[in-house]
């Protein structure tokens, strides 16, 4: 059923907001015209009336007709395509390139038989130029010159197919995903840090052979408890979360005076009385103890070399980082939500905020150097991964938003929509819908600003990595928006620019020599995951999802371009899940919607239709010792037999731990991102435990095709050569690699 009005459906085709959409069910589903006005209202346009609504539609025809240029041009590379511009009738125009090294190119005019039309008047034409296929990739500028009339505008050429980073020339990788926070060391502050991330590449990679670690977002937290748990709900997805520093290693605490060392020292013995006995990770604590360390060694200053590096960082993040650091300063003065604080502190421009930045300069630079001593200690883990012989080195998270309450919103106001938060339709798991309370992107805005936000935030992510996996990558083609003061039920889906931001995500993944997967998980249009694939991007194949009509997918149709798993962060370890340790939590908190007896039926079925096809393809070997591990081995070795060209084993599985790290549909109610990495008993590990343990030596033997399981790393004063079992060579998967094949050392 169309909407009541004509020029609100109009408005709803202009700005690419669905009206109505096919539920998990098959069945069609009408958006109401409430829940359209809303989200038209959110991206600034007034369609409450129907005269506003007529009014609406003939401002948008003519948007692109007020304007000389186009806000931004994304073509991709090898295509040839055409731009239009906007002049004065009958007046001349000439249109160049001008490139990103300081070349120039010229634009020949293409026929264009559309009339001029009156805008305020005066009579505006169109002419059409071609952008040749030959132009470089980058970020370019397009020029017009119209008698005394000047204009430019960016445009960007993407890869048309980004695929493997050059380092992984043929091969199939396999790597670890791992909750950092989690994953501590003897030495860590309470907490997983940058530290513990070379550790564990280096063991993983030169014990193991890994190729690569994937962590959970680092985004950027509060600046002062209490902090998020979830690092799926950051406060900035431009900048880091310092809570990742390890002190230690600093270059400047090697230098401290012996006062100014056992202050730090001090604080490093009082967390861990304060957390002895504890069962969690505890952020709040070991954020407040390490920041009183961090303040201790920003305070003793750096040598000229360190300080001209630090303010070398300053100026390359420029603005951005100058807001972020302002709002981190006035969080502590204003309280953590800024939408409550005065009026005159609500915009990074006003007097009032200058003004501030004048009187609390130190704490500005506190949070400006942590922020670049995060970006170091990053750098450092990824080159330590680098070196110990990864192909790829660490993968980071890039979550799908920000916390409406923090530093983004605040920077980037006008480009966020008000009074709109993200989610996700009623589905087979959540039948209500879900509201995961974030601000959705404008695409408009994000247009007018020729994606410069995104373009940053890519960038940043991808500083350190070799790899990026997108979480919700759907959400570069269309975002379930819900009105404040509604369910998930009344909202409707926004269409974006995936040409765009795909486009981008592939020139700056290029440029970094990265890896980009996709979260492409739950509902998602069927066009959408072999476009992913036509442009070079991975998606996720999770084993327990890989069913057709009711049974195993056969492992020879699973995607080449997939990072296939056998769980994630949002599903129990493999041990737990086989254990059905899920359903029993589940049914504690009150999540179930059928019987207890009914729900270990139906998960006692399904592990029975996977166990059966481990045995028929001979990936099972039953052994009575340990069935449990037997089985999650199994389901590993089945992986390696799937043409996908990345493996990801998660950290959990490896130790045999069983506690899920996340319980959808809760809170407070389960310890949701706090439990600390453990062992089949969940007893805690360390770092150092791991090492020592033989139960991730038979997980990398499966993973790496071994005949043989070679023994845990043992420390010795003698360097002695170590024999390494006969690798058997993995089936090359078949099709394009996107960028030049090197053989690997």
């Amino acid at each position: 059923m169309a909407l009541s009005d004509p020029a609100l459906n109009r408005l709803a085709e202009l700005f690419g907001i669905a009206t109505q959409f096919w539920d998990w069910k098959g069945r069609r589903v009408d958006v109401t015209d409430e829940t359209v006005i809303k989200v038209l209202a959110a991206l600034g346009v007034d369609a409450s009336t129907p005269k506003a609504a007529d009014e609406a539609v003939l401002a948008q025809l003519d948007k692109p007709w007020r304007r000389v240029l186009p806000p931004v041009v994304v073509t991709r590379a090898g295509s040839a395509s055409t731009i239009n511009v906007h002049v004065e009738d009958g007046h001349p125009a000439q249109v160049r390139v001008r490139l990103e090294d300081g070349g120039l190119r010229d634009l020949q005019q293409v026929d264009n038989w559309e009339p001029a039309r009156p805008i305020d008047g005066r009579m505006i034409g169109e002419a059409s130029f071609a952008l040749p296929a030959d132009l470089p990739l980058g970020y370019h500028r397009i020029q017009l010159f119209s008698d005394d009339l000047q204009a430019e505008t960016t445009l960007i050429v993407s890869p048309a197919f980004l695929g493997f980073p050059r380092a992984m020339g043929d091969q199939r990788i396999w790597g670890y995903a791992a909750q950092l926070y989690s994953v501590r060391s003897a030495d860590s502050w309470g907490t997983g840090d940058f530290y513990d991330l070379g550790a564990l590449a280096g063991w993983s990679a030169s014990q193991q052979y890994a190729g690569y670690v994937l962590i959970n977002p680092v985004h950027a937290a509060e600046p002062v408890e209490p902090l998020e748990s979830s690092p799926y709900l950051p406060t900035s997805r431009l900048f880091v979360n310092p809570m990742y520093i390890r002190p230690e290693a600093i270059a400047e605490y090697a230098f401290l005076e012996e006062t100014d060392r056992a202050r730090v020292q001090s604080a490093k013995a009082e967390l861990a009385g304060r957390l002895a006995g504890s069962e969690r990770i505890e952020r709040d604590i070991c954020w407040s103890l390490k920041r009183r360390a961090l303040r201790i060694i920003w305070a003793a200053g750096r040598d000229d070399h360190r300080q001209m590096m630090f303010e070398a960082y300053r100026r390359r993040e420029g603005r951005m980082l100058r807001d972020y650091a302002t709002w981190a300063a006035l969080t502590q003065e204003l309280g953590r939500d800024w939408r409550l604080w005065p009026p005159q502190y609500q915009r990074p421009t006003s007097p009032e905020v200058d003004a501030f930045r004048v009187e609390h300069a130190d704490e500005i630079d506190f949070q400006c150097w942590l922020q670049w001593i995060a970006s170091v200690q990053a750098g450092r883990a990824q080159q330590t991964a680098l070196d110990a012989g990864m192909a790829v080195g660490v993968v980071t998270d890039l979550a799908v938003g920000v916390s409406a309450a923090g530093a983004d919103t605040w920077m980037m106001n006008d480009v966020y929509a008000e009074n709109m938060t993200v989610g996700a339709p009623p589905d087979a798991y959540n039948q209500l819908g879900q509201d995961w309370g974030q601000p959705p992107w404008r695409p408009d805005r994000l247009e007018d600003l020729a994606y410069a936000p995104f373009r940053t935030m890519v960038r940043n992510a991808l500083r350190h990595a070799g790899g990026m996996r997108m979480d919700h990558i759907i959400g570069m083609f269309r975002l379930w928006w819900v009105p404040a003061g509604s369910g998930p039920r009344e909202g409707t889906y926004v269409r974006y620019d995936h040409e765009a931001l795909i486009g981008i995500i592939a020139l700056e993944a290029y440029r970094a020599q990265a890896m980009v997967i996709g979260e492409d998980l739950g509902t998602v249009e069927p066009w959408v995951r072999e476009y992913l694939a036509s442009r070079g991007i991975l998606g996720t194949s999770v084993l327990w999802f890989e069913e057709e009509d009711g049974h195993p997918r056969a492992m020879e149709s699973w995607r080449e371009y997939a990072m296939a798993s056998v769980n994630t962060h949002d599903l129990p370890p493999t041990a737990g899940y086989l254990d059905k340790s899920h359903v029993r939590l589940r049914h504690g908190l009150g999540l179930l919607t059928e019987s207890l007896e009914e729900e270990e039926r139906l998960a006692d079925e399904e592990q029975e239709r996977w166990m059966a096809y481990l045995r028929a393809v001979g990936a099972l070997d039953e052994s009575p010792d340990d069935v449990t591990e037997a089985r999650v081995l199994g389901l590993y070795r089945m992986l390696t037999r799937t043409p996908s060209r990345v493996l990801c084993a998660t950290l959990v599985d490896a130790v045999g731990e069983k506690r899920i790290q996340n319980q959808p549909g809760t809170i407070d109610e389960y310890p949701n991102w706090r439990v600390p990495l453990g062992g089949p008993d969940g007893q805690p590990l360390l770092l150092e435990d791991i090492y020592a343990m033989e139960r991730p030596m038979r997980l990398a033997a499966v993973l790496n095709g071994f005949t043989q399981v070679p023994a845990p790393w043992e420390r010795s004063d003698e360097v002695e050569s170590r024999p390494v079992s006969r690798r058997v060579p993995l089936r090359a998967a078949p099709g394009r690699h996107g960028l030049p094949r090197t053989s690997r050392a």
